[in-house]
């Protein structure tokens, strides 16, 4: 998974040869692969079953990149649910005029239990979107009152994640358009031990050194700024922070909100 939130606009290009190694060339993530890019409050939203790393809509994106503030992407190995576009992530569903998007990374034994408003209609079969579903139906009560508070917002964020963390491994990433949250517990690591950091992140606070990421697959072309990276591994040899287990991040154009609320 990868996400960014950055002060001013950015444009964002996901190498074919680099990025998108992630997806079928050099590990098991080759069941296909999604991108969000934020314009305002709606996401335009790109997916695909194909492996990215072999992918021409890849290419196509990489070769013309826009500028938006808020990006969420993730990279899929199947592990429930067909090789389909209806399990692909992230996932993305409409709420008051804005996209609400979301990306997990991990494996949540049990959720089929957990009950769900009938507004959530589920596509696919995956863990993943009933993790989001079930977010989803947590969040709907806020947003039929209007645009709610961050404060509700972390609130529900937060009990809502906790709450799944105690399933299995779970790694999110969700934007409602205004703010973009992250929230993990671990993942497997390359010990072979299934245990936290789940996800790592990256405050920058000056010019966007291009070169540090060229060979992460990700290239950011933008102005003296501020933003925060998000990643399930440190893409570059800066200073990466790991997530602190079942801490919540939530940024706002690359200013950290919470839990300094």
């Amino acid at each position: 998974m990868f996400a960014m939130s950055s002060r001013v606009e950015t444009a964002v290009s996901f190498s074919l040869h680099e990025f998108s190694l992630h997806g079928g060339k050099t590990n098991t993530h080759c069941d296909g692969w999604g991108l969000a890019n934020y314009r305002g409050k709606k996401a335009e939203v790109y997916r695909e079953v194909e492996p990215a790393a072999f992918s021409k809509k890849m290419s196509f994106i990489q070769t013309h990149p826009y500028q938006t503030r808020c990006v969420i992407s993730h990279i899929r190995r199947a592990t429930v649910g067909d090789k389909a576009l209806r399990n692909t992530q992230p996932f993305v569903r409409h709420i008051n005029g804005r996209s609400h998007v979301f990306a997990h990374n991990g494996e949540l034994a049990g959720i089929e239990n957990k009950l769900m408003l009938n507004a959530c209609v589920l596509e696919g079969e995956t863990d993943s979107e009933r993790a989001y579903c079930y977010l989803i139906s947590a969040m709907q009560p806020l947003w039929d009152m209007g645009t709610p508070s961050l404060a509700d917002r972390v609130s529900v964020v937060t009990n809502t994640f906790s709450e799944l963390a105690v399933l299995g491994v779970a790694n999110f990433l969700y934007s409602d358009g205004d703010y973009l949250f992250a929230f993990a517990n671990k993942r497997k690591q390359k010990s072979g031990c299934v245990e936290p950091p789940g996800m790592y992140f990256l405050n920058r606070q000056c010019c966007c050194d291009r070169e540090s990421l060229k060979y992460s697959g990700v290239e950011i072309f933008c102005e003296p700024q501020q933003l925060f990276l998000f990643a399930s591994v440190p893409l570059t040899d800066e200073p990466w922070q790991p997530l602190p287990a079942c801490q919540l991040l939530v940024v706002e154009n690359g200013d950290l909100k919470a839990p300094n609320l």
